[in-house]
């Protein structure tokens, strides 16, 4: 089974539900997440609609959206969770480039560090919190996105697996599917024409895949943080995002077959 379904302007989006969950079994259909819907077609947008989408959940700052929108159906009445808190951060990414020397090895260290703090930002556990609520009650498919749809992203779906009961290792195979090679080949001319027009300076091939990319290793550096505070996921979950046994059990209900 792909998980990967094909829009023409949108990247990276795939269904994060169909998993096995300890004696039951995430629903397909109900759990989407994607790169940003700034370039999508109009085909697309209908694509979107016959989803059935309900919530839209952009982990996006404020400066992003308003330099990328997304772009909506007709008739479009989703809700959508976003925030504006922690703009004064929002130069991080550029501030990056214009220090470093655009290695690999930067881009990696640059990824391990942001997902250390990436559980505990202010305006993450606002999001994850209120998308966390609303998966609960909603009616209708929820889609989570970013910018590329691999690091926020990738951190809130894993732990909607975590909370659903998904094992381990499969959480961390669907996480790494953002690295699909035909993407990232596809991707390279866009990334290289991003670091000409904000940084008038190129790096190598092997330094662009490296910041397409996702490793395992991120992400247990993202859960580590967790339960260096908080003793455990779970502990995580509860205390930062405050998901209760009832909150628990009512996402079951609704996500689990």
């Amino acid at each position: 089974m792909s998980r990967l379904l094909p829009f023409e302007g949108i990247e990276n989006f795939r269904d994060f539900g169909d998993y096995a969950a300890g004696q039951r079994r995430l629903k397909r259909g109900l759990l989407y997440r994607s790169a940003n819907h700034a370039q999508a077609t109009d085909a697309d947008l209908q694509k979107m609609r016959d989803l059935g989408l309900s919530v839209i959940v952009d982990l996006r700052r404020s400066n992003e959206r308003e330099t990328n929108p997304s772009r909506r159906w007709e008739g479009f009445a989703a809700e959508v969770i976003a925030n504006d808190i922690g703009q004064e951060h929002a130069d991080e990414w550029h501030e990056f480039i214009a220090r470093s020397d655009l290695t690999a090895q930067s881009f990696r260290a640059y990824m391990l560090e942001y997902y250390d703090g990436a559980p505990h930002a202010a305006r993450h556990v606002d999001l994850y919190s209120r998308y966390f609520q609303t998966l609960a009650k909603a009616e209708g498919a929820v889609l989570v996105h970013c910018a590329a749809g691999k690091d926020r992203t990738g951190i809130l779906c894993a732990l909607t697996h975590h909370v659903a009961g998904v094992h381990d290792d499969d959480i961390v195979e669907d996480y790494l599917l953002t690295n699909n090679e035909e993407r990232i080949a596809r991707r390279l001319p866009v990334m290289r024409q991003h670091f000409t027009e904000i940084g008038g300076r190129v790096p190598s091939d092997e330094a662009l895949i490296v910041a397409m990319r996702v490793e395992a290793e991120y992400l247990e550096r993202a859960f580590a943080a967790m339960r260096a505070r908080h003793g455990s996921i779970d502990g995580y979950l509860d205390e930062a995002l405050g998901l209760t046994p009832q909150l628990r059990e009512r996402i079951h209900d609704r996500l689990l077959a």
